[in-house]
């Protein structure tokens, strides 16, 4: 399976950077290709609204930053992980950008799965994230494989990284 990895975190080796790291080994040892994007060291703006895609675009975004190195990407895929930090109850801005700006050609035309990577240092703040997820997985019509969170004493962890290896054994 060709899985797309976004990784959203700021932060190079930080706790998502790991999971997503892990998450990618796991499935690599499996048999799958595996990408990983990490969205936060790209220039990847929010969408306009403005509707050139569904019209002149011809479902191309008029916009032309780094989010033209992943609508390749998200072509071929066939299982897409979020991994993002929580900030602030929802998925890391970072994350958003180039979810939202996949609204040009509606959802991916090869995804089948999805998994959720979430990290915080605080407990509890996950639901606004894993509903907004699971929003997403019922409009594109994907799988959800489930949803990893690791808070500041699960970070980094043999358990979290064998919570990882489950999600891959369900692809």
């Amino acid at each position: 399976m060709n899985i797309l990895i976004l990784q959203g975190s700021p932060r190079a080796n930080g706790n998502t950077a790991w999971m997503a790291a892990e998450y990618k080994k796991a499935a690599e040892a499996a048999g799958h290709a595996v990408t990983v994007v990490d969205v936060a060291r790209k220039k990847i703006a929010g969408c306009f609204a403005c509707e050139w895609c569904h019209g002149k675009g011809n479902g191309a975004c008029i916009q032309k930053d780094d989010m033209q190195e992943l609508y390749p990407l998200f072509a071929e895929a066939e299982a897409l992980v979020l991994a993002a930090p929580v900030y602030y109850f929802t998925m890391s801005a970072q994350i958003q950008a180039p979810v939202q700006r996949l609204y040009c050609i509606n959802k991916p035309p090869r995804l089948r799965k999805m998994a959720l990577l979430l990290s915080s240092y605080s407990p509890g703040v996950y639901d606004g994230a894993a509903g907004e997820y699971r929003g997403i997985c019922g409009y594109w019509q994907a799988e959800d494989t489930g949803i990893v969170t690791a808070r500041i004493d699960e970070q980094k962890t043999d358990a979290t990284r064998a919570k990882l290896a489950a999600l891959v054994a369900k692809l």
